[in-house]
């Protein structure tokens, strides 16, 4: 154990600042920093950590093998061990090339809908390796899994992030996730409470409502926190939404009512409850940036994630505790908590020098071929493979291929067409969108990259690839289709396509996912179900 890891000594200031986690690039230079605005350049990261005494930091871009030592960088700043995290749902190759990138949660119930044991059996198995990967690349606290249930299809946050549709599939499929990740020393948590899923706005941009009564919360929204509470879960991340049915007036990251009286009180989760991030539209274009870390902490948080001013912030918060208006046992009560999580994530204060080796547990074979077998497993298809043509179309529509960093001319999407007789012709929403008015009698493959995303424009591409799918039906050019991450729009797009006509949906769009799914078009890929269904 790091002894004493005491917060008693501290001074005001830096007991605040341990409640702050603020966030970083993954990339080591000042000039990799893709979003200064919420990420500041070395100088003040490093004044934030070694003089403020920032409890922790968000990560987010570069690659593995950077985050090795950008972790080991910030670790080495840091008088008291930080907690480092990322929003790594779908493994840390989400955020971080090199590291296994798995596909998006909900393809786990896809599989649980046709073999249970397989799919409790990958989630598992999912969240042991996005911790061993994790500690790898020098991060303790995994910001997974997401538990709301998303039973709205129109959700343009939560969608395929969730790892359900139904409470009983994300309770059972999430503890088996947090087995996984306890095999090891890491922190993981659920969100957000108390449920993003049946939401239809964006929380980054604005704040949704949850317009439930209590009892459809009871039944829908709550059990799978319950069950994550129940089996352990170290931290629950809040929603930036209101739900009237508890607090008409706040939404649920500053509301007690929501926070300590439900979560604390009626739930009687003890860990740590941190904040969404303060910088999103939700909180950011309604409340003052000083004021906002405020109320979180007189909400019930213990953790104030991604404040638009951590220094301003920090101040404020003091300036509250010295003024009465946050008691100094309210401030003790997170402290206790966020050195109760340190203590688990370090049995020995962190090295300078994490070895080399520590690489050689990412992306491991055992982990790619999990990766793999969800794609295969989660697939849906029909029709016949396709053949090698002397000349052909590989129409691929994103929305921006300027911002794509799962395309790229070698990438098997691209490539693998290619190789095939097919020419790539490529779409995005900044271009020239609509197909032509007539065909060009060439076959025609149609791959549409299209998922629920913050800051995404999932609908617009919906509506192009429909557009682009019609015509070349009209036309007879079209050969076959590939939609890559929406489940939704699968099924919507599927309704309108001949049977007999070779299709192919995959949950996710990384190039591991566009290999097993072109591999399936093209006759080159095993598929473990003898008929693949649509989605329920």
């Amino acid at each position: 154990m790091i002894a004493p890891l005491s917060f008693e000594t501290l001074t005001l200031e830096q007991k605040i600042a341990q409640m702050f986690v603020i966030r970083a690039s993954g990339h080591l230079f000042d000039s990799q920093i893709r979003y200064p605005a919420w990420e500041p350049q070395r100088k003040t990261l490093k004044r934030w950590i070694s003089e403020l005494g920032i409890g922790g930091v968000l990560l987010i871009d570069g690659s593995a093998v950077e985050l090795h030592l950008r972790t080991q960088q910030l670790q080495e700043w840091a008088e008291i061990p930080l907690l480092l995290c990322a929003d790594i749902e779908e493994g840390v190759g989400q955020r971080f090339a090199g590291a296994t990138w798995f596909p998006p949660p909900m393809a786990l119930s896809e599989i649980a809908s046709r073999d249970w044991t397989r799919a409790i059996e990958y989630a598992e198995q999912m969240g042991a390796i996005t911790a061993r990967e994790a500690l790898a690349t020098g991060l303790n606290w995994i910001l997974a899994p997401v538990v709301d249930v998303n039973n709205n299809p129109d959700n343009p946050v939560i969608n395929v992030r969730s790892i359900g549709q139904t409470p009983e599939v994300v309770s059972a499929l999430a503890t088996a996730f947090l087995r996984g990740t306890q095999r090891f020393p890491v922190l993981a948590t659920a969100k957000h409470f108390p449920g993003h899923g049946d939401t239809s706005v964006d929380s980054h941009w604005e704040l949704p409502t949850i317009a439930h009564d209590l009892d459809r919360l009871t039944q829908v929204e709550l059990p799978p926190f319950e069950a994550a509470i129940e089996a352990g879960v170290d931290a629950v991340m809040s929603a930036h939404l209101r739900v009237p049915a508890w607090d008409a007036e706040q939404p649920a990251t500053m509301s007690k009512r929501i926070l300590t009286e439900q979560l604390r009180g009626k739930l009687g989760f003890e860990g740590l409850v941190v904040t969404d991030a303060l910088v999103m539209g939700a909180i950011a274009n309604r409340y003052d940036a000083n004021e906002a870390p405020i109320l979180a902490i007189e909400a019930g948080n213990d953790i104030v994630l991604m404040p638009s001013d951590p220094e301003g912030g920090i101040r404020a918060v003091c300036d509250a505790v010295r003024s009465g208006r946050i008691s100094i046992d309210r401030i003790h009560q997170s402290l206790d908590r966020i050195r109760q999580a340190k203590l688990k994530v370090f049995s020995e204060p962190p090295s300078s020098t994490l070895p080399l080796s520590d690489l050689d547990r990412i992306a491991t074979p055992d982990a790619i071929h999990l990766s793999e077998s969800i794609l295969r497993d989660s697939s849906c298809s029909q029709g016949a493979s396709l053949p090698t043509v002397t000349s052909g179309r590989n129409v691929v529509i994103v929305d921006d291929w300027l911002r794509c960093s799962y395309l790229g001319h070698h990438t098997p999407a691209i490539a693998l067409p290619k190789q095939h007789g097919y020419t790539p012709y490529l779409i995005d929403l900044n271009g020239d969108r609509q197909p032509p008015e007539t065909g060009t009698g060439e076959p025609t493959i149609l791959q549409i990259f299209v998922r629920g995303n913050p800051f995404g424009s999932s609908r617009s591409i919906a509506v192009l690839g429909e557009a682009w799918l019609n015509k070349l039906l009209k036309t007879g050019d079209l050969e076959a289709v590939a939609i890559y991450g929406s489940p939704y729009t699968y099924q919507n797009l599927s309704q309108n396509l001949p049977s007999q006509l070779p299709t192919v949906f995959s949950f996710g769009q990384m190039p591991q996912a566009q290999t097993v799914t072109l591999g399936i078009l093209f006759g080159q890929t095993a598929v473990n179900w003898s008929s693949l269904k649509p989605l329920a």
